[in-house]
């Protein structure tokens, strides 16, 4: 059996901007390839170029040019990877050797986490658990998206870590679509760039570049409270009524909170995620508690979930995607959360299979529990992923922590971020279809 040597493509017009666009475009042959590149200018808001040749009479308008053979694509990815690598080294040239950043990435079927540091050593690629990229077929994944082999991700990033001279650690959290799966990685590993660049981190840790670019004496808060975003809610049925009232920006002061719900274990988890997300929130509900907590902690979830939405508005100029840890007692939870207008909750909290065997947590049932988190995610329109890092002594403990984490990932999300100027930070331009 013969074995064709690959080419030796020509890459050119290779450029890694920090906040600025580049007037050359994607062009490596491989469609979907121009796709996952193309996130570093929506989400590390890196202006990147590059074009793949192999003679000055390639079509560069055939989108997939090189994508056949297909054994080819992998030596393709290498050179492009290398070439990409040494131009962000000259954009992360002024971070300080061993800073890492970490971010996760939420689609509604994939999570990935994406690790980087700065190497003193060199870079290199230490952790890759991508593969299978989903479970169509179940053994094997995806082999192929568009025209593009998911061979090429790993020595993509492989070749890219060691000419930037970053350590790069890419884990698959969860995830059965492929397609969102590699979408995840590179808009995860974007994120945690821009904040690597920054010098910011998804930790709890409020370090001062954190408050120079989020905080109350940043633009962002500056500019946050002149769109003094709200939303008031009235929601009434023959089961409960229901007042809403929400003021994302320039709260202040400690009696910003009327919550009354009706449910002390629903009262608790609202208002620790609105002084987590640092909002101003009254939420007032009369139920049928004579009946159950059923009608009253769904309705008073979609209320919440509405407002919340309503305030967003388009969130066009947001920085839309973060991560946050939060806990209480034992208990340690993860939210990575996406204002994407494409509504998904996906969590891995032991509410059925407590160690207690317990039906209820505090005055609520368990069931209702979730099946609120579900519907305030649903009428946000957001995309949540939820991972339980270590279970509670009680439930009412991973309720809280979970409840803080929330608020964490949605104050970070709603932020506003100067430097996109109100535009979206997608791909696509826009959220709003």
């Amino acid at each position: 059996m013969t074995t064709t040597t690959p080419p030796s493509y020509n890459i050119s017009n290779v450029s890694c901007l920090d906040l600025a666009k580049s007037s050359d475009p994607i062009s490596t042959g491989i469609g979907f390839f121009d796709h996952m590149i193309d996130q570093l200018n929506s989400h590390a808001q890196v202006g990147v170029s590059v074009v793949v040749s192999l003679s000055s009479d390639d079509d560069k308008g055939d989108k997939n040019r090189f994508a056949e053979p297909m054994d080819n694509q992998c030596a393709l990815a290498s050179q492009v990877g290398s070439a990409m690598g040494t131009e962000l080294s000259k954009i992360i040239e002024k971070v300080s050797v061993g800073s890492t950043s970490r971010f996760c990435c939420p689609l509604d079927e994939g999570l990935v986490e994406c690790i980087l540091t700065k190497s003193e050593n060199g870079g290199s690629l230490t952790t890759f658990t991508l593969p299978p990229y989903g479970i169509y077929p179940s053994k094997t994944g995806r082999t192929k998206i568009g025209q593009m082999s998911t061979a090429i991700v790993q020595p993509f990033f492989q070749n890219l870590a060691v000419s930037s001279g970053l350590t790069i650690s890419l884990h698959k959290v969860r995830g059965d679509n492929g397609h969102h799966v590699v979408e995840s990685a590179f808009k995860a590993f974007s994120r945690a760039l821009r904040n690597m660049i920054d010098g910011t981190d998804t930790s709890n840790d409020w370090s001062a570049s954190m408050e120079n670019t989020w905080g109350k004496s940043s633009q962002s808060y500056k500019d946050g409270i002149q769109l003094q975003r709200g939303g008031i809610i009235q929601r009434q049925t023959k089961e409960t009524s229901i007042d809403v009232m929400l003021q994302l920006d320039g709260t202040n002061g400690s009696d910003k909170f009327v919550i009354d719900t009706g449910l002390n274990t629903l009262n608790t988890f609202v208002t620790s995620l609105a002084k987590e997300a640092d909002v101003s929130l009254n939420a007032v509900c009369k139920g049928d508690l004579w009946v159950d907590d059923h009608h009253t902690s769904e309705d008073v979830a979609i209320a919440l979930g509405q407002v919340l939405n309503k305030a967003l508005g388009t969130k066009a100029g947001l920085n839309r995607m973060w991560c946050a840890v939060g806990g209480s007692g034992d208990a340690q939870v993860e939210v990575t959360m996406d204002l994407s207008n494409r509504p998904c909750l996906t969590s891995n909290l032991s509410l059925s299979n407590n160690e207690q065997g317990e039906e209820y947590v505090g005055d609520m049932s368990i069931e209702m529990f979730a099946h609120a988190l579900e519907s305030l995610v649903m009428n946000g329109q957001m995309t949540v992923h939820i991972v339980e890092n270590n279970a509670g002594k009680n439930l009412m403990e991973t309720v809280v922590a979970t409840a803080i984490a929330f608020g964490r990932a949605l104050r970070l999300c709603a932020a506003v971020d100067p430097r996109r100027a109100g535009k979206t930070a997608s791909s696509k331009g826009t959220l709003s279809v």
